[in-house]
């Protein structure tokens, strides 16, 4: 895994960590690239239960490297239909993988790092984080699927009010609109994260990630369609391993164990 993107596997959870703390964990074509690789990684690797993204340093991620757009001159469309292509297949394959995705925001997230940073299943940011889409202040319309999912998470009156004006949340503002999950104080972020994330690798997968699914198509599906859905997706769980140890383990009166 690539320098600015760290990894580590322990007790089914991948902890991805963007590593460009002296940029913001600004997105370059390096970072986006690595983002790519590590969905499909996560996609793929069936040791991976479940995903936490987080930042090292101060922030969360600062969005776009904007030193380099600058520099790209005459050759900043051709850089960011780049840096797009490798940037939204990640968070795509983020979305739609079976594992859940726990966003651990320990600071500042702006334009794409906004877009990352509610993307998790469960979102926690640490009462230092802020949140802002601060597209419009450099001349630039959102990426990252911030125009699909913020609407979904707060409604589109008050998302067309934080991508034309660029207002800047703290993360009591970020929780209050739905935004994050919740709050947690940032000398207990990590922690709480991980925490998090080893009952989620310890819960059925497959399930989860039905569910997760089902969760990601409801807005565009008819009720007679997402219930057919439903049967489907839970009639395939009820034949799987999953659902035999969970229903034996509930009549035994003992924990589950899934992960076998």
């Amino acid at each position: 895994m690539s320098g600015v993107l760290l990894r580590e596997l322990r007790g089914g959870v991948l902890t991805l960590t963007l590593n460009r703390p002296d940029a913001g964990n600004a997105v370059d074509l390096e970072l986006a690239r690595a983002l790519m690789h590590a969905a499909i990684e996560c996609d793929e690797d069936r040791a991976i239960r479940c995903v936490v993204l987080t930042g090292a340093g101060r922030l969360f991620c600062a969005g776009g490297d904007i030193a380099a757009f600058a520099a790209a001159g005459e050759r900043i469309s051709a850089l960011i239909k780049e840096l797009t292509a490798y940037l939204h297949s990640a968070i795509a394959r983020f979305a739609r993988m079976e594992k859940p995705l726990i966003t651990a925001v320990n600071g500042a997230a702006a334009g794409a790092g906004f877009s990352l940073a509610i993307l998790g299943d469960i979102a926690l940011a640490s009462t230092a984080a802020s949140f802002n889409l601060a597209y419009a202040g450099i001349g630039l319309s959102p990426d990252g699927g911030a125009t699909w999912l913020l609407p979904r998470l707060i409604g589109l009156r008050r998302a067309q009010e934080l991508m034309l004006t660029g207002e800047r949340l703290s993360a009591a503002q970020a929780a209050a609109l739905g935004l994050v999950t919740r709050t947690v104080e940032a000398a207990e972020l990590a922690g709480e994260a991980a925490k998090l994330a080893l009952r989620l690798a310890a819960g059925p997968t497959q399930a989860l990630g039905r569910t997760r699914g089902l969760l990601l198509s409801s807005f565009g599906t008819a009720l007679e369609t997402q219930m057919e859905n439903e049967a489907r997706a839970i009639a395939a769980c009820a034949s799987g391993a999953e659902a035999r140890e969970g229903l034996a383990a509930f009549l035994a009166k003992r924990a589950a164990n899934y992960s076998v």
